[in-house]
């Protein structure tokens, strides 16, 4: 479990000094546990013993044992392709690699179902249909794509939803438009990418409220994000992967569709009249005219 969360967890009873140095190692987590035990005891206002009976209540074997642990996390957040390449090499023949990729995948999305209680799922999809202003999806180099596909899934239930895309200047610009009413969802995994960090924050300081998909170790978003959904990154690979992000968001749209209103479901019909008249899709019926069968199964509804 990382620190953050043993910190957070609700069952942890503190004494007042000890939350001091608590609500100071959550602000500015994880660089304000980096320095000496004096250092953050100082910044804290306790004595140093204090410092050493938190980190001995968390069930750590000292300060030196507590600080350990933290460098590992940062040095799991900060991780590249390039430092994995070595360490995730593959072996043995091809047809072996595929196929332990595929596994460490399928375990990375069984265990996404564990990271995120249910009700944030419940939570989120309220957020984003009751959303009185505009839905905003930001991701990063990669993330943006599992975005953008939220944005369309989002799209075929109310307007106003908006894809961010690649951050330029004109999307920072969307900023000014931006307030209480909107919600940004914003997909950050590590190394986490300044630009999206960048928005988000500006987003919130105007009062847009925040969704998070991130990782274990969390993107700083999750500092200002009204909930997060994590999901594990690790596979067989030097790279990390998004299946169980894309996983979990589709989960998420799932649970949306189960609770449609009349609303918006009328919706989807009156966008599946229009893809119809305009030929956008293939249908039943012209899959029918076109080779006679009567039998062509045909997509039941478009992405």
């Amino acid at each position: 479990m990382a620190i953050r969360d043993l910190l957070m967890q609700q069952d942890q009873a503190f004494t007042p000094s000890e939350e001091k140095i608590v609500r100071l190692l959550l602000a500015d987590y994880p660089t304000s546990g980096l320095g000496t035990a004096s250092s953050l005891a100082r910044r804290a206002g306790v004595s140093d013993p204090t410092v050493v009976r938190l980190v001995m209540k968390l069930g750590y074997s000292g300060f030196p044992d507590f600080q350990a642990k933290l460098l590992a996390e940062v040095e799991s957040r900060l991780h590249s392709p390039l430092l994995m390449m070595a360490a995730k090499r593959p072996s043995g023949s091809e047809d072996s690699a595929i196929l332990a990729y595929l596994a460490s995948v399928g375990t990375a999305i069984e265990k996404s179902s564990t990271l995120t209680p249910l009700q944030s799922y419940d939570r989120a999809a309220r957020l984003l249909m009751e959303a009185k202003g505009e839905v905003v999806m930001l991701g990063g180099r990669f993330s943006r794509h599992v975005a953008g596909m939220l944005a369309s899934y989002l799209l075929q239930f109310r307007p106003g939803v908006r894809d961010l895309g690649t951050l330029s200047a004109q999307a920072f610009d969307s900023l000014a438009d931006l307030g209480r009413k909107d919600v940004l969802v914003a997909f950050d995994y590590r190394r986490y990418q300044l630009d999206v960090m960048t928005y988000a924050r500006q987003a919130a300081a105007r009062g847009v409220r925040i969704v998070l998909f991130t990782d274990p170790w969390l993107s700083p978003i999750a500092d200002i994000a009204e909930l997060t959904i994590v999901s594990p990154l690790e596979v067989a690979s030097p790279y990390d992967t998004l299946a169980p992000a894309v996983g979990q968001m589709e989960a998420l749209v799932a649970h949306i569709l189960s609770t449609l209103g009349d609303k918006a479901r009328a919706r989807i019909e009156r966008l599946e009249d229009i893809r119809h008249a305009n030929a956008v899709t293939l249908d039943r019926s012209d899959s029918n005219e076109a080779d006679g069968s009567g039998t062509a199964p045909g997509p039941s509804s478009a992405r």
